[in-house]
């Protein structure tokens, strides 16, 4: 497999999923302005889309979305217990949570970046994801990881687009249930190793 990604983008989840994984793979550096990879490759050839995280197989195949990579690629050991079961409750609560991680964090961070819209309005976005930051907070009040007392691919998720209120300078303290989340989630041997071959390739 090999694992198309941008340093600091949310391909460092699936990149943390395939090595908590222990799953063999390549890592496939994209430039993110000229969309051609570290190998030459045109990426929009691979991906249309033209972001990252893509995920292609040793038969061709492409998947990309996040979310749907990370299901995928925690199915192929389910032993390890990264996400539960198809077909089952918990299932669905996983893919609720990758939905609204994806679409009220991630999406919600995404305006921030963009120098073209004005502060007031980047202050009514900020606003809004503050209420989101208050209810991933307040559900890791009560526990360890999103899904409970085990570490999944949602925690995965959210650890790497949290990263990026470095970025933006947004301050997580007022949230400490999340910077003891994210503290916890930076001291895993996989995301360890994951961001430092990022830091390398």
């Amino acid at each position: 497999m090999k694992l198309y990604y941008v340093p600091n983008t949310c391909s460092l989840s699936p990149h943390i999923v395939l090595r908590e994984l222990g799953l063999p793979f390549e890592l496939v550096r994209v430039d993110n302005q000229s969309k051609i990879t570290e190998h030459g490759e045109d990426f929009l050839k691979i991906n249309p889309k033209g972001y990252v995280a893509a995920l292609q197989l040793d038969d061709g195949r492409v998947l990309s979305e996040g979310a749907a990579i990370v299901q995928f690629l925690a199915d192929l050991k389910p032993e390890v217990g990264l996400a539960p079961a198809n077909g089952s409750w918990e299932r669905s609560r996983l893919q609720e949570m990758l939905n609204f991680i994806s679409g009220e964090v991630h999406g919600g961070m995404g305006p921030l970046f963009n120098r073209a819209i004005p502060d007031e309005v980047k202050a009514i976005f900020r606003d809004k994801l503050y209420k989101r930051f208050a209810l991933l907070s307040n559900t890791l009040e009560q526990q360890d990881y999103l899904l409970g007392e085990y570490f999944s691919v949602a925690d995965a998720y959210l650890f790497s687009v949290l990263r990026w209120t470095a970025f933006l300078d947004l301050d997580l303290g007022p949230w400490p249930a999340l910077e003891r989340f994210m503290a916890r989630i930076d001291q895993r041997p996989a995301v360890i190793a994951a961001l430092a071959a990022e830091r390398v390739a």
